[in-house]
């Protein structure tokens, strides 16, 4: 078992692997390789999916973490995080969505809405891994 202390760690490396996929995966289906872009998409998925369960575990037991930072870097640390719980909330559903649509063959449909998907979740990502390192590194 994980340590509690550990997970916050564990879940910056989580969002940065689903990032690095990500961005191996759009990469994959620039190439038209789709069978790449398929795996490093299901292993974002999965990345992310870890992440979620990782994060609630550790909110479950912890609670929330206040930023300790005064002055213009909480205000710095607030500009970042709260787009970000916004979108990671959203992000979910439309991650699904935009799965669902591949897996039943919809590829102009999943593609339509991967242009939507892609950028959001990118964002998502990246940005938890920010707040990671403003919360617990500074």
């Amino acid at each position: 078992m994980i340590p509690i202390r550990a997970l916050p760690s564990l879940n910056a490396f989580l969002n940065t692997t689903s990032a690095v996929l990500l961005v191996l995966g759009y990469a994959a289906i620039r190439r038209r390789d789709v069978h790449a872009h398929r795996r490093c998409m299901l292993a974002a998925f999965a990345a992310s999916m870890l992440f979620l369960l990782s994060y609630v575990r550790y909110h479950v037991a912890v609670g929330s973490v206040p930023f300790g930072h005064p002055g213009w870097l909480r205000t710095v640390y607030f500009v970042i995080l709260v787009p970000h719980v916004m979108l990671a909330a959203a992000i979910v559903p439309l991650a699904l969505w935009t799965l669902n649509h591949a897996w039943r063959g919809r590829y102009h449909r999943h593609a339509r809405i991967a242009k939507i998907t892609l950028p959001l979740w990118l964002y998502v990502s990246v940005t938890g891994v920010i707040v990671y390192l403003m919360l617990y590194c500074l």
